[in-house]
């Protein structure tokens, strides 16, 4: 086991999280407060336990791929992949609460979707573990990415 790389697997992403609640904190009871939001809208208090779920998860699946750099031909591609993904997800939540531009934050999530779509998909012929552990990622963000269009279309 390299403790150096699954510390680093695993403090990037919440770290990405972090950032992101410097913008989600001050707009949740504020601007976020005054939207309309869809009937399937949860509860804000069950964002930040998912996202760090979600972050360790992440944090996991990437270490799993790292594992196998040296060892098994492109994973140096799929980890910056998964880099690359984390700044759009990172910045999400800039682009949303920040910025207040629901319009671009869909079309971030968007990306991010995809992004995600392709890191499992990249993944499973490296470790079809580092894959599956996606999934709760990849089904939230499908959740995520139905309630930003749903937001936009209501405001």
């Amino acid at each position: 086991m390299n403790y150096k790389r699954l510390t680093i697997s695993l403090l990037l992403p919440q770290l990405a999280g972090l950032f992101g609640v410097i913008f989600t904190s001050t707009a949740i009871p504020t601007w976020y407060a005054t939207l309309e939001k869809p009937i399937f809208s949860p509860p804000n208090w069950i964002f930040g336990p998912m996202w760090t779920l979600l972050y360790v998860l992440m944090g996991v699946s990437v270490y799993l791929i790292w594992q196998q750099c040296g060892k098994k031909k492109g994973v140096e591609n799929r980890l910056y992949l998964f880099w690359t993904h984390l700044v759009f997800n990172a910045f999400w939540s800039v682009i949303f609460f920040g910025l207040k531009n629901i319009a671009l934050a869909l079309v971030c999530i968007l990306i991010i979707w995809g992004m995600i779509a392709w890191m499992m998909a990249s993944f499973w012929k490296i470790d079809k573990r580092a894959s599956l552990l996606l999934i709760p990622y990849f089904l939230w963000v499908s959740f995520a990415s139905a309630l930003n269009v749903s937001i936009l279309v209501l405001n």
